[in-house]
């Protein structure tokens, strides 16, 4: 069996597709400023893994022309409404930009590494220490090693790892954690908490 790779840059090539060539960190910034505007969202622009299938089913000569016609003819406004998004967005982050100066880079950095970590460290031990009282058991922390393989803690004799409920909802997880799940939400007036049976 023979086996190959085709690059991108390739790809672009037989299908004739033009590239835009985006000054440095342009286009990081505005694909940024796209996640906060929400502006490429199936809601806006389609559900482009089942137009573009759609698109392939419904043409006979498939060219990167006829989809842009076959798109614009659907959702003629689409792409202008997404970047009018987008370009708001980009707006606020220009004018957020001049607020920021040296201090307060490091205000930031203070924040991330001393006040967000301790909390989140906080927020395992308290959960750790709530579920042995329930279950009347001990608990304590992972050590390095543990936490190399995704254990934030112990209740009893059992290996949890702690995520913010949000970690169920994305789309890759970086990781693979073998260990029952404990998923906090963090609300006004404390945290609700799903421990994995």
């Amino acid at each position: 069996m023979m086996k190959y790779k085709i690059s991108n840059e390739l790809i672009k090539d037989y299908n004739n597709s033009k590239e835009y060539n985006f000054p440095k960190y342009t286009s990081q910034l505005i694909n940024w400023a796209n996640q906060n505007a929400q502006g490429t969202r199936p809601k806006q622009v389609g559900q482009l893994s089942e137009l573009f299938p759609n698109f392939t089913l419904s043409e006979q000569n498939i060219t990167i022309e006829n989809w842009r016609r076959w798109y614009y003819e659907r959702y003629p406004d689409a792409i202008s409404n997404a970047a009018t998004r987008i370009y708001a967005q980009l707006q606020n982050l220009q004018d957020a930009i001049k607020l920021i100066d040296y201090e307060m880079v490091e205000q930031w950095v203070d924040d991330l590494v001393i006040n967000k970590t301790f909390n989140g460290m906080y927020v395992q031990k308290a959960i750790l220490a709530f579920l042995a009282e329930q279950t009347d058991q001990s608990y304590r922390l992972a050590t390095p090693d543990e936490e190399a393989k995704g254990i934030d803690g112990y209740v009893g004799g059992t290996a949890y790892s702690i995520k913010p409920d949000t970690y169920k909802t994305m789309g890759r997880l970086p990781e693979t954690i073998a260990v029952k799940m404990i998923y906090y939400t963090k609300k006004k007036t404390g945290l609700s908490i799903e421990v994995e049976d």
